[in-house]
């Protein structure tokens, strides 16, 4: 019995000295530096107007540059309206010469006069429609696109009415000066509507704003998209960034600007990043760090950029941050 009870110390006193060897290595961390993932900000592109997707020149994975075409909507409505606004600035600078080479005669003043009815009916269309769509919207029937494009309208036919009246006021008045100022301001409404009208035709076309990589895609040619809806993501270089978590026992050798080392199992040797970001609040170790040692543990989340240099590193990729450095 002797030896039995010798085997069953020695089985006990093994279980105490790995029990003791447990508690005092618990805390320490086997890995080394502090544990992060690559992340970045995305730019989601979108037209400010919804319509059709009419062309999509890019796919996910192309790089592009800045000011490169990346999709156009539908446009033909928006390309008719220019259309009428330049015949309108058109039909307007040529009253204006022709009231600087002579004075206006009775017929002129006829034409303007089918010009001022031709207003009224257009006004008392556009007014019933925008009757109608605030009816609609306020049971939720019709889009608020629908309703401003609606009141844009009456707006824009009240504003003819008013222009037919006063070229009609102009040609009745005897000093030319009046009348030449008249189609002054007509010329100067009808080259604002060009404007407009080119305006919402070139809001049409996205371009990219910097030189990025095409994150995704989330629509095609052919599909419908709302106002302000992304068609795609962009991942400009400067938008890319380490996240990391700092336990806080480790937290006052880490500052703003301090360089620090960054590796991973496909990053290249030698980078280095600055700390740009350091959280004020401390939480909870994040589930994406599977550590045993640091579960339950409180750590403070910092961020590091790559000012100057496009890393090619894929989102979620897991890294390690070191100190490389105080800060300057």
């Amino acid at each position: 019995m002797k030896p039995v009870r010798i085997a069953l110390a020695v089985i006990v006193l093994a279980g105490l000295a790995g029990a003791a060897f447990w508690y005092v290595l618990r805390d320490r961390d086997p890995e080394s530096g502090w544990q992060g993932y690559v992340e970045g900000n995305l730019v989601y592109m979108a037209a400010e107007d919804g319509g059709r997707i009419e062309t999509l020149t890019v796919e996910a994975g192309d790089a592009v540059q800045e000011g490169q075409f990346l999709f156009g909507l539908e446009s033909s409505s928006q390309a008719a309206q220019k259309s009428e606004a330049q015949a309108r600035l058109t039909q307007a600078q040529a009253m204006l010469d022709n009231l600087k080479a002579a004075l206006q005669r009775p017929e002129q003043i006829a034409v303007l006069r089918a010009q001022e009815e031709r207003a009224k009916a257009t006004l008392d269309l556009s007014k019933s429609e925008f009757e109608r769509q605030q009816q609609l919207f306020a049971r939720g029937i019709s889009a608020k696109a629908r309703l401003d494009q609606a009141e844009s309208t009456f707006e824009r036919d009240k504003a003819a009415l008013q222009e037919a009246q006063r070229q009609i006021q102009a040609a009745q008045i005897s000093g030319r000066t009046s009348e030449i100022d008249a189609a002054e301001a007509a010329v100067r409404a009808s080259g604002a509507m060009l404007e407009q009208a080119d305006s919402r035709l070139a809001k049409r076309r996205v371009f990219a704003p910097a030189a990025a990589r095409v994150q995704d895609v989330f629509f095609r040619a052919g599909e419908v998209v709302n106002a302000g809806q992304p068609v795609l993501s962009l991942l400009p270089p400067a938008n890319l960034r380490v996240r990391f978590y700092v336990p806080e026992t480790a937290l006052s050798t880490l500052m703003l600007g301090q360089e620090v080392a960054v590796s991973c199992d496909s990053c290249p040797e030698g980078m280095r990043g600055v700390v740009a970001f350091i959280s004020r609040e401390a939480e909870f170790t994040p589930p994406v760090i599977f550590s045993e040692q640091e579960r339950g543990k409180l750590v403070f989340r910092a961020e590091a950029r790559f000012p100057g240099r496009e890393l090619k590193l894929p989102l979620g990729l897991p890294v390690t941050v070191e100190s490389a450095g105080a800060a300057p």
